[in-house]
């Protein structure tokens, strides 16, 4: 017997989503290649026709009207009777030489995931971090070696931290305290925005010593060293300097519970009696639903042998455990949390 479908029945289950998901890259890509072709810089100077555009950026008129279309779809440019200008949200952060430009941090993206992201497969049957440079190991793989690829990755993380500073210069009642510890503050950048913000700041960035030259460039060329000052150690066996305050961003992440639990103890000593610690990281929320905290977490199980990222609750918990009295936890730039404890007063 014959069977033919009822026209009347429920449609299938649209495979739209699916779709969109599995294309979701291409996305990311078009951005990607805009920041590097020039195309946000191009059009800050004045909105353009496709041609003239093409013209400005050296790109070949038989890619750009799809691309540039794309990148109106997206949400990044305007286009009004066939000529183009960068959205508002295009205008504010992706504008080199803008206070605000965050067009490094897309080219860290573009550098740093997608080669180990198309290893996720392998890593899901080993269990064995990818790394960047699988000849040269680690998550930042040869970039120590070579000054030049240094500069570059930590140029993209100045684009994230200064405005990862500026929250932070707000959220947190800096007149208490008068110095603060950047564990693992590279070139000092966070410091310097947290500095300039909040002038009676001194501060100190703890990280590698083979990070040192690096900083002293940096933080010379801003004319912030009688502010910001370097100390090269390794978190888990040099001590901590003390201070006020002890910032730790995306410092957790890349250990283990035993591991950060050892680390916020030593923490612990560093803080002067009523000061304060500030943690920050992509944590992931308490039951386990946001999609992308969970891929951030993800990203670091693929990229690092123990990190991931972890659960609010959880955090709060090791800082009590460390003996820090409980704070508060608060959203921070949409991507973060930050969760913030205290230490008694003598």
């Amino acid at each position: 017997m014959t069977t033919t479908e009822d026209p009347q029945a429920a449609p299938a289950v649209d495979p739209g989503p699916l779709i969109r998901l599995t294309i979701a890259d291409c996305a990311a890509k078009v951005l990607h290649s805009a920041v590097t072709l020039g195309v946000f810089g191009a059009l800050a100077e004045s909105p353009a026709d496709a041609a003239e555009l093409a013209r400005r950026t050296g790109t070949h008129h038989r890619m750009v009207p799809d691309f540039l279309d794309a990148l109106v779809g997206l949400g990044m440019l305007e286009r009004t009777e066939g000529s183009y200008r960068n959205s508002p949200l295009a205008q504010a952060y992706l504008v080199p030489d803008s206070s605000s430009y965050l067009g490094g941090f897309v080219e860290l993206t573009n550098e740093t995931l997608y080669g180990t992201w198309g290893r996720l497969t392998e890593a899901m049957r080993s269990g064995e971090p990818q790394h960047l440079d699988p000849d040269k190991g680690g998550f930042v793989g040869d970039r120590h070696q070579d000054p030049a690829k240094m500069k570059r990755f930590l140029a993209g993380l100045d684009a994230y931290s200064d405005r990862m500073g500026a929250e932070l210069a707000r959220r947190t009642d800096w007149d208490r305290h008068s110095s603060f510890v950047d564990l693992g503050g590279a070139r000092g950048n966070l410091a310097a925005v947290l500095v300039r913000a909040h002038p009676h700041l001194r501060a100190t960035c703890f990280d590698l010593e083979r990070t040192r030259p690096l900083f002293t460039e940096h933080i010379s060329g801003l004319g912030l060293t009688d502010k910001v000052v370097f100390a090269g150690g390794d978190f888990f066996t040099d001590p901590i300097p003390p201070a006020d305050v002890v910032v730790l961003g995306h410092i957790l992440h890349g250990f283990d519970t035993a591991r950060r639990r050892e680390l916020l103890g030593r923490v612990f000593d560093a803080v002067r009696p009523g000061g304060t610690v500030l943690v920050y990281d992509r944590m992931i929320d308490d039951d386990r639903s946001d999609p992308e905290r969970l891929l951030s977490s993800l990203h670091m199980r693929l990229v690092s042998p123990d990190g991931s990222e972890y659960r609010v609750a959880d955090c709060r918990a090791w800082l009590r455990g460390a003996g820090f009295t409980d704070g508060d936890a608060q959203p921070l730039l949409g991507t973060h949390t930050l969760v913030t404890a205290h230490k008694e007063a003598a």
